[in-house]
C-alpha cells in the first residue's frame, strides 16, 4: 500500500508548489489509498503497536516501506517553493518529521468511525495549514533556539527508536 500510496501522492500533487497543499495532498492521499483497509485497521493496529512487531512501522523491517514514505515527504518538501527558503538541517530532518505526522494521522484514522473517516479528513484539513506555518516561521532568527531544541529533541530521542535498515 505504501508504494501505491506514494505514486498517487506524487501524481496528485504534481501541479502544486505550495507546500500546505502539497502536505494535505499527502495525507489525503494515504487516506484515500488506506480506506479499504478501514474495518482492520484496530486489529493490524494492535500488532503494529507492539515495539518487536516486524508489523511495527518503527521497525527495521518495516524499513523499505517507511523509507518510500519518507522519501515521499522529501518530494513533498523539495517539489515546494518552501525548501530553498529553509536551513538546510531542517530540510534534511523534515522528511522524517512529516512521516511522524503520518503516522499521528494514522493513529487518530484507525479510532475514527464517522462516515468516510470525515473527522481524520478534516483533521488533515486543519492541520496542515498550521504544520506549514510553524515549519515557516523557522526560517526567522528569533525561532532559531526553538527550532534547535526541537531538532535536538527529534534526533535524540525519537529518530533513534526508529529502525534504519532492514533486517539481514
Amino acid at each position: 500500500m505504501t508504494y501505491e500510496h506514494a505514486a498517487d501522492a506524487r501524481n496528485r500533487m504534481a501541479h502544486t508548489r505550495d507546500f500546505a497543499e502539497r502536505l494535505e495532498i499527502a495525507l489525503a492521499s494515504w487516506l484515500d489509498t488506506a480506506a479499504p483497509y478501514h474495518e482492520f485497521a484496530a486489529q493490524f493496529f494492535r500488532t503494529a503497536a507492539d515495539p518487536s512487531s516486524s508489523l511495527s512501522p518503527f521497525s527495521n523491517d518495516s524499513h523499505p516501506a517507511r523509507a518510500t514514505a519518507v522519501q515521499l515527504f522529501r518530494d513533498v518538501l523539495e517539489g515546494s517553493e518552501l525548501a530553498p527558503k529553509l536551513d538546510t538541517e531542517l530540510v534534511e530532518l523534515l522528511p522524517d518529521v512529516l512521516w511522524l505526522h503520518l503516522m499521528v494521522v494514522v493513529l487518530y484514522w484507525v479510532f475514527d468511525r464517522t462516515p468516510d473517516t470525515e473527522r481524520t479528513r478534516e483533521f488533515v484539513r486543519r492541520s496542515t495549514p498550521m504544520a506549514a506555518r510553524v515549519i515557516n516561521l523557522s526560517r526567522y532568527r528569533v525561532f532559531r533556539p526553538i527550532v534547535r531544541d526541537a531538532k535536538g529533541l527529534i534526533q535524540d530521542f525519537i529518530l533513534p527508536t526508529i529502525g534504519k535498515t532492514a533486517v539481514r
